[in-house]
């Protein structure tokens, strides 16, 4: 239904190819939120052929139906800070982060995060959009960060991540030999916000996975590539840890030394999931930062 080289970040076009409600079409082939539905009704965002129309209109093969999704732009400061974009439709963008960096504005960090590159970005090709991360890394974390364009692709990839549908890896250089060849740690995560920034293995937790398997084994250390089932926070650097396995430059819960690295050595490098609109299946992927490459040159010989 979906012509691609029609679609924009804050316009979706359908050409309907079989008869239907457009309740139907809004709220079971897109799965559109309940919310999102209101929305739009009250706002008169939904058109078939430039006519706004009752949802309950049937719709016939050939008509066209747009959908408006502009919305509030936010107010990030943008900032020029040269991202890396390693992929962009109409619906995401998705930025390869390098490690120091937020992604989003905090009370400690309020300007240079990721929200303000994209902002900035996204300004200079005239989109304005109200900026969502559809994921988030660590501040000290590298690697594949997703921003959503609009509601509907943060919706869609938000279900996907739920059903497990979308695949998210890593790399990490780890503290000691490895024997398994691969794993899965199935513990359950904490965080007491009030009292700590640390998350913690206790059964009240939530459930948490990772899988783990090993890339190769260094001389007191192994280089993993892990898959998380689930997102919890901190995830993979707690796991790791209580497998007796941390993170080499993790100061919080692994293995910090300035000497062979000024960060955890975790890197989030590939990520699959479905086009929003298409549903055809994306994967994205990228090496490696330097830094790391270096610890684990440097690690070989020690």
């Amino acid at each position: 239904m979906f012509t691609e080289d029609q679609q924009k970040y804050n316009l979706m076009i359908l050409k309907i190819d079989s008869s239907m409600t457009l309740k139907s079409l809004l709220k079971t082939t897109l799965q559109i939120s309940e919310n999102s539905l209101l929305k739009l009704k009250k706002n008169k965002k939904v058109t078939i052929n430039n006519e706004a129309i009752n949802f309950g209109a049937v719709l016939k093969k050939g008509d066209v139906v747009k959908i408006y999704l502009s919305e509030q732009a936010s107010d990030f400061e943008p900032q020029n800070l040269d991202l890396e974009v390693v992929y962009e439709d109409y619906d995401v963008l998705i930025i390869n982060k390098n490690a120091f960096y937020v992604v989003h504005p905090t009370k400690s960090h309020k300007s240079n995060t990721i929200a303000n590159g994209v902002t900035y970005y996204l300004e200079s090709k005239n989109e304005s959009i109200h900026v969502r991360f559809i994921n988030r890394l660590d501040m000290n974390t590298s690697g594949l960060v997703i921003v959503a364009k609009n509601t509907f692709s943060h919706q869609q990839i938000g279900l996907d991540m739920k059903n497990e549908l979308v695949i998210k890896k890593y790399i990490a250089v780890v503290h000691g030999v490895v024997k398994n060849e691969m794993g899965l740690i199935d513990e359950p995560i904490y965080r007491d916000t009030k009292t700590s920034i640390k998350s913690i293995i206790d059964e009240k937790g939530l459930p948490s996975q990772t899988k783990y398997q090993v890339v190769s084994r260094l001389k007191n250390a192994t280089v993993l590539e892990l898959e998380l089932l689930t997102g919890r926070t901190h995830q993979i650097r707690l796991h790791l840890a209580h497998i007796g396995h941390g993170i080499i430059g993790d100061e919080l819960y692994g293995y910090p030394d300035a000497s062979l690295i000024h960060r955890q050595a975790l890197h989030a490098y590939l990520l699959e999931f479905k086009q929003p609109r298409t549903k055809k299946n994306i994967k994205v992927t990228t090496v490696i930062p330097d830094d790391m490459e270096k610890l684990i040159k440097k690690l070989e010989v020690e």
